[in-house]
């Protein structure tokens, strides 16, 4: 059986189509060294990986030897958490109290930014929120953009705003574009800001070479440490409205 980049399969092979379980994503990546699974907590899925396409008939095989684990580590990702009044989200890494108001009025943050406070009701009232959320994560994001990109004496990149299920940024080089998910708003400043640097960084080096890295790290210093937060606790952003 030939399998090929980008496919998806159920775990279990006895079910003919992915959709009622556990899914695996098959993926090929040259720099691989062996066949590997990582486990996507944001997208709800396994990752095969290996070097080739012809490898990951193997890959499979090795994926669904570890379906137990697998199941298990995805039954612990974090769950979704509507967007409603009561619930406590992050924004910029601080608390903040969802709260109604009556009529139909947009989301705006009050009380020194602790509350979003808005109009609508079920679907209505968490799209304002989110709406608001993207407008703080463009601000924010712009900004910071703006700042490398003046560091590294770049041009002026075109920035949007999306709800990516399985990547932070994107860069495109070739057309000066830079799109990020919203989400990252709840991060912590530092995270959003390595987030920013690590695209526009990108605009100097297309790939993730050691070369890239050292221009990361003259825009952010050390960036480990909130790149391990992205690992960490990125899931449960994505989680944030699901």
């Amino acid at each position: 059986m030939a399998y090929r980049n980008g496919q998806r399969l159920p775990l279990d092979e006895d079910r003919p189509e992915p959709g009622s379980g556990p899914t695996l994503r098959l993926s090929v990546n040259p720099r691989a060294r062996r066949l590997s699974v990582r486990i996507d907590a944001r997208a709800g899925e396994a990752v095969v990986i290996a070097p080739t396409e012809r490898g990951l008939v193997q890959a499979v095989a090795f994926a669904r030897s570890k379906s137990v684990w697998i199941a298990e580590r995805l039954a612990v990702r974090p769950r979704s958490r509507p967007l409603q009044p009561g619930q406590v989200i992050a924004l910029r890494g601080r608390p903040v109290r969802l709260e109604a108001t009556p009529g139909a009025g947009a989301a705006r943050l009050v009380e020194e930014g602790t509350v979003i406070r808005s109009g609508g009701e079920g679907e209505a009232y968490a799209r304002r929120v989110e709406n608001l959320l993207k407008r703080e994560a463009r601000a924010t994001l712009v900004e910071r953009t703006e700042h490398h990109l003046r560091t590294l004496g770049q041009k002026p990149v075109q920035v949007s705003i999306a709800d990516t299920r399985s990547r932070w940024g994107s860069c495109s080089p070739h057309n000066r574009t830079i799109r990020y998910s919203w989400r990252v708003i709840m991060a912590p400043p530092p995270v959003i800001d390595y987030l920013a640097a690590h695209e526009v960084a990108h605009l100097v080096h297309a790939d993730h070479s050691p070369a890239y890295w050292s221009v990361v790290e003259r825009l952010v210093g050390d960036h480990r440490p909130w790149r391990k937060w992205l690992k960490d606790y990125g899931a449960a952003l994505h989680a944030v409205g699901r």
